[in-house]
């Protein structure tokens, strides 16, 4: 049985939709909760909303402890605020679900400069900003679970959405270099790439599947990967029930000797870009290592790598 008795969680964006669904989940089993909620229209436009402190009502219905917070994640004065209130009011943060986030969408050549900041602004910044002001507590902690919020918009690309992917492709890297550099303090950081019903879905889906994509079809993934067991840099997509791992693969390639021109790269593509052999890699070094002993073996040079 997964529980959260006596972890102290912060759920970003939960006044409504899938963050409410997150926070009400973790209170469901035990944790005490920040509901962070800004109050605002889906393109970040307004703010005033009590949303936020309907979600901690809710919470303390169920015989929970939760409290609110207002914080706009994309202002790291703020966001620090949150966190000294959470260690004043509980004296732990365990875990950080990064949920908060906005809509702008338009055509690239259509969209704004500010328009594309904005979005990139709250999703990545925000993200790193509270990721940022939970870190020294989770590390003094020697314990952490942080979840950060991707989209299929930034893993494989959609329409009129260039501000939100780039920032959705953001996240994964920050959660790749997070994972390396939290795992000798127990800290695991992982992704979720959800499809849900939301406000900011409502006008993109048909309702025969805005019914079946629910957020409590979700939240069972969310509270497995910041569960103490819970794995560390994964990529889970959710949606309607199902779950799967998005991973990114190299293929194995090919050496071009002698002259590397764009010729040569064209005439071995087909090499290049088969999948046999391909593999994850676990760091940046990984790639560097493959490519150079690749080249050092053709040579016959000895590496020591």
């Amino acid at each position: 049985m997964i529980r959260f008795d006596d972890r102290v969680a912060i759920v970003t964006g939960a006044g409504v939709g899938l963050g409410r669904c997150h926070a009400l989940g973790l209170a469901e089993r035990g944790a005490k909760v920040v509901v962070n909620d800004l109050g605002a229209t889906t393109d970040g436009a307004s703010t005033g909303s009590d949303a936020a402190q309907k979600v901690v009502a809710e919470i303390e219905a169920l015989g929970g402890e939760a409290i609110a917070h207002g914080a706009d994640v994309s202002n790291a004065e703020q966001v620090n605020d949150m966190i000294v209130k959470t260690m004043e009011k509980w004296g732990r943060i365990d875990i950080l679900i990064n949920n908060a986030g906005i809509l702008r969408d338009k055509t690239f050549g259509k969209m704004t400069m500010d328009d594309f900041r904005k979005v990139v602004d709250v999703h990545l910044i925000g993200t790193a900003n509270c990721c940022h002001a939970v870190w020294p507590h989770m590390r003094a902690a020697q314990y952490g679970r942080i979840v950060v919020t991707t989209s299929a918009s930034g893993l494989y690309g959609n329409f009129g959405q260039s501000n939100y992917g780039a920032a959705k492709a953001g996240v994964m890297g920050l959660m790749n270099v997070l994972h390396l550099e939290g795992a000798r303090d127990n800290i695991r950081v992982n992704t979720l790439a959800p499809t849900a019903a939301t406000r900011m879905t409502e006008n993109l889906l048909p309702p025969e599947a805005l019914e079946l994509l629910k957020p409590e079809t979700i939240t069972p993934g969310v509270l497995y990967l910041v569960s103490e067991d819970g794995p560390s840099r994964k990529i889970l997509g959710a949606g309607a029930g199902h779950f799967a791992l998005t991973r990114v693969y190299e293929t194995a390639g090919a050496l071009i000797e002698g002259d590397i021109t764009p010729e040569a790269v064209a005439a071995k593509w087909d090499q290049i870009s088969a999948p046999q052999g391909q593999e994850e890699l676990a760091d940046a070094f990984g790639q560097t290592r493959k490519f150079a002993l690749s080249a050092a073996k053709a040579k016959g040079i000895k590496l020591d790598w």
